[in-house]
């Protein structure tokens, strides 16, 4: 038998073949679960995939995850076949079987953009009532400032009995995947280990470095826990930034494209190059209201979120000039919103702002159908109605299409073809900055596009 995980050395781990003595359970299977089992099964141990969800249990027996690339997909379908990966909606059962628990529970925002802890509150209840002496918790998912240590600590020490740093241990280690990122690529990523004791910190920094190249060792959590938070609102202020420059762009008549190639080297314009139409995170939420909760009114973070909670009403204003110089209107309109995954040319997580800015195209009288080629209709929830399994079936008779990921499909879009699918006079509405506006606009098409502000009608 492994030894208890506070007392692990490199030298029991150095192998495929000892690795398969450990086993890890990971606590709710979404994207960031779903990256850790695959991960640690990669590296050769044991996974046991628990969330009380049963479709997505069954999704993983069967290797049909919606989010994750199909390459990705086959091999955890082969982990499972195999036995290196068990799924299982006994949540109970896993922990108390696991040596290492990879706790992957979201933190939720309610509509008052208010933090929502009783998700993971109630599962660390789950994890403590099961937990075994000597066994190691890792929370993977961004928290507020404080969280770990306080909530997260104290459910755990309260309903396991068992004590942090002598009969188990904890750890924080955040784990963002950003949209740009790759399940291939993400081991590459710095991860940061954070833990109060020696004991914890040892142990996780251990298993850390079993699924990550470069770690970088802590025991203030709270540090930890801010760095993550920092680094997403410095990416959502960025992102705001580039899109007000975008909106400038459209109104100077400039081509935003055209200025980020040729601020290309510039290291003062780095913000330029972020890619306009992808998804925002939660974590400005949670470092605004950790704010709040300490009296300071955070200006620059509060205006980014607005902004960049504006960029569905956008797109629909853009679709909706788009078809007024087309005659059209967009009660009765028919929209095609191309692409929904977040990245492109892969299978991945729909982008959050699809189902938004589907509601509000809607709540003005348009009929909106939805086409992805790398994902399927189960991929979708409230959407899965409007999904269509072809192109051509998404199109016919399009009063407008809206790109939302940079397919290389919709690249590679047949004009002249489309003309004879949609109803002409028709609207290209480019979110993603993929087609050429002077080559649309000379086939007969209106032509709008995020910051693209070239279009001549």
């Amino acid at each position: 038998m492994p030894s208890p995980m506070l007392q692990a050395k490199s030298g029991e781990i150095d192998t495929v073949e000892k690795r398969r003595k450990y086993t890890v359970g990971i606590v709710g299977c979404g994207q960031n679960g779903i990256l850790h089992a695959y991960l640690f099964a990669r590296a050769g141990f044991k996974v046991k995939c628990a969330d009380a969800n049963q479709t997505v249990v069954d999704g993983i027996v069967r290797g049909r995850i919606s989010f994750l690339p199909r390459e990705i997909e086959q091999k955890l379908k082969n982990y499972v076949k195999t036995g290196i990966l068990e799924a299982t909606i006994d949540v109970k059962t896993a922990v108390a079987q696991s040596d290492i628990i990879v706790i992957a529970i979201p933190v939720e925002i309610d509509e008052k953009k208010k933090a929502n802890y009783s998700n993971l509150e109630a599962t660390c209840k789950l994890v403590g009532s099961n937990l075994r002496c000597g066994s190691l918790v890792i929370i993977v998912d961004t928290v507020g400032v404080g969280i770990t240590q306080g909530l997260v600590k104290e459910t755990l020490q309260n309903t396991s009995g068992f004590k942090v740093g002598a009969d188990f241990g904890l750890a924080y280690c955040p784990a963002r995947f950003p949209d740009t990122q790759s399940f291939e690529t993400f081991p590459n990523q710095e991860r940061i280990v954070a833990a109060a004791d020696e004991n914890s910190l040892s142990a996780a920094s251990l298993f850390s470095e079993a699924i990550a190249k470069n770690t970088k060792k802590t025991h203030n959590i709270k540090t930890a826990e801010a760095v993550a938070l920092f680094q997403a609102v410095q990416q959502d202020v960025n992102v705001a930034l580039a899109r007000e420059l975008a909106l400038f762009c459209e109104k100077a008549g400039l081509d935003y494209i055209e200025v980020k190639k040729l601020a290309k080297d510039d290291v003062y314009s780095t913000f330029l190059s972020l890619p306009l139409g992808d998804d925002t995170y939660k974590e400005p939420y949670l470092l605004l209201e950790d704010a709040e909760n300490l009296n300071l009114k955070f200006r620059t973070p509060a205006i980014a979120r607005e902004i960049n909670e504006d960029i569905s009403k956008h797109a629909v204003n853009l679709v909706n000039n788009a078809l007024k110089n087309c005659g059209k209107t967009l009660r009765r309109a028919r929209i095609s919103l191309l692409g929904i995954s977040q990245m492109p040319n892969v299978q991945s997580a729909p982008k959050k702002m699809v189902e938004e800015l589907t509601r509000m195209l809607e709540a003005k009288g348009a009929k909106v159908s939805l086409y992805d080629p790398h994902l399927q209709s189960d991929a979708l929830t409230e959407m899965k109605s409007r999904f269509r399994k072809g192109l051509t079936e998404t199109l016919e008779g399009a009063d407008c299409l809206l790109i939302l990921t940079g397919h290389e499909q919709f690249k590679r879009l047949n004009l002249k073809r489309l003309k004879v699918t949609v109803r002409m006079p028709a609207a290209i509405v480019d979110f993603v900055g993929i087609v050429e506006p002077d080559k649309v606009e000379r086939e007969g098409f209106v032509f709008r596009g995020l910051g693209r502000g070239v279009w001549k009608n």
